[in-house]
């Protein structure tokens, strides 16, 4: 398997008539044909004048489409994706913070995030027909760009990482960065060009992009990519189309459960003999939830860890015959994974501390961040502010987070975010949001507000509504006299969320 540079080098692994890209009900790319097609559109983005050190948003659903924009713009620019469930608000601050040049858009999506964009962005549409074929429209031709091809050091992908005291951080992921993820998570699951894997995460979060696709094509496999996750049609996708191995996060793989449970005809996964294993990702993932999907689904569930930071994957349970611990994410997948003290100290196994992590799939910085950078680096590890033990084999078990980021289904949501949105509202003197634990999603965002007008908790939860992108609103918010405070005056998360965690909505 070819050791590539950039992420247009690793679409030189697959074979050339074998399936690159599917879409259900849909057509299907060979690698021949994937590669004939991002190679036009990279000529195409040239035409609009953009070169190596522009940003180009997309905002896209899942689909062929974003897949091969994706790789057009990584090889031309810097590939910046955004939720489409963004409000105008976060687009604007997104679109503005990333210094997006243009944005790729459906005919049939992205119109938010267009009117919130500069004055001057370009706008550039992708349509693709019933034969799979591909072509972006949108500002007349600019004379084309010089553009030298992309090199391992050129930055393929900005993202943003929310903060727990700032707004979210850009995270600059190099080509090698995101090649040296790609090799790690093929090495870690074996996989090899007769694996299929179901991408159902969102393609523009790491998870998505990273694992259940980008490192597909690294293995010269096949990516089944339908618009979104579907409990009711999941089973018959991976039965025709001989799916191998899907990544979700926990939420998802008890949607499958419950569907399971709910069914009186049997196993719906029965006939899917060609799974042959499933990967969790992005949240913890309860060891009973892992025990009930291999009983019901007889395939090894493999938890993993990761973050933007490292350009996905740090840490794996391997596949059988070794051994894999439920409650552990277990060793490091070719990244080193150690756990540091507050002085900077490694900690002996069985230690208790921060997990830091060291590899050349890990940013060496986020962008324009000096005081962020001084934190997040010590003695060349990145402190992921989490916290965690190894133990005496080498496997990873995280025991919580010493950042505040509230993590909903994989969705890391900043609370100061919250905060502000809460702020803003005209009845509001002081808001603090804060995660509190769910069954299904791990944890949803909540709030505790002191009042100086006339509100209630639904008008609150419903002004959030119009502000903030539907999985970052607060499910419930307290209304209180006061907000508790630490010895020293300051408000402290973690000490709100114990106080109210468990306590129904004011109103």
């Amino acid at each position: 398997m070819a050791d590539a540079s950039t992420l247009i080098e690793v679409l030189e692994n697959g074979e050339g008539s074998h399936p690159a890209v599917v879409s259900p009900g849909g057509p299907t790319l060979t690698y021949d044909g994937l590669r004939r097609q991002v190679g036009r559109l990279m000529e195409q983005l040239r035409g609009f004048g953009l070169s190596r050190t522009d940003r180009v948003a997309i905002v896209l659903p899942n689909g062929i489409e974003v897949i091969a924009s994706f790789l057009a713009v990584s090889g031309v620019a810097t590939a910046a994706p955004l939720n489409a469930a963004y409000k105008p608000e976060e687009f604007e601050f997104y679109l503005d913070d990333t210094g997006a040049k243009a944005i790729i858009t459906g005919p049939d999506a992205g119109s938010e995030a267009v009117e919130a964009a500069a004055a001057g962005t370009l706008h550039i549409t992708v349509t693709m027909d019933e034969s799979g074929e591909m072509s972006f429209s949108g500002p007349p031709p600019a004379g084309g760009s010089e553009n030298a091809a992309a090199k391992g050091s050129d930055v393929a992908l900005i993202l943003h990482t929310s903060g727990t005291t700032s707004r979210p951080k850009r995270v600059p992921l190099t080509h090698a960065n995101l090649t040296t993820s790609l090799r790690n998570v093929a090495a870690t699951y074996d996989l090899g060009p007769s694996d299929v894997s179901l991408c159902i995460m969102p393609l523009f979060h790491v998870h998505g992009l990273v694992a259940s696709t980008l490192a597909t094509f690294q293995s010269g496999g096949t990516v089944v990519v339908p618009p979104k996750f579907n409990p009711l049609n999941f089973w018959p996708v991976v039965k025709e189309h001989g799916v191998t191995w899907y990544s979700a996060v926990p939420s998802m793989h008890q949607a499958l459960v419950s569907r399971a449970k709910s069914r009186g005809d049997g196993d719906p996964a029965a006939g899917a003999d060609s799974l042959r294993f499933i990967r969790s990702c992005s949240a913890a993932l309860a060891p009973s939830l892992m025990q009930e999907l291999e009983e019901r689904f007889g395939v090894p569930v493999l938890e993993a860890y990761g973050m933007t930071e490292a350009a996905h994957q740090m840490a794996s349970n391997p596949l059988p015959p070794a051994d894999r611990h439920p409650g552990s994410v277990g060793p490091g997948t070719g990244v080193e994974v150690a756990i540091m003290d507050g002085d900077g100290s490694l900690l002996a196994p069985g230690e208790r501390g921060e997990i830091v992590i060291k590899g050349a799939n890990v940013i060496t910085g986020y962008e324009n961040n000096p005081e962020a950078n001084a934190t997040s680096f010590t003695n060349g590890w990145f402190r992921t502010g989490d916290e965690g033990v190894i133990d005496d084999a080498g496997y990873l078990t995280l025991t919580g987070r010493l950042k505040e980021i509230i993590n909903r289904s994989g969705e890391k949501i900043s609370p100061r975010e919250i905060d502000e949105v809460l702020g803003d509202h005209p009845a509001v003197a002081e808001a603090v949001a804060f995660g509190v634990p769910h069954a299904v999603h791990g944890e949803e965002p909540s709030a505790v507000v002191v009042l100086s007008g006339k509100a209630t908790a639904a008008e609150l939860v419903a002004y959030c509504r119009t502000r903030l992108a539907d999985f970052k609103v607060p499910r419930t918010i307290h209304i209180v006299d006061e907000i508790p405070r630490g010895a020293t005056g300051k408000i402290q998360r973690r000490f709100v969320a114990e106080a109210f965690s468990g306590q129904g909505p004011a109103s």
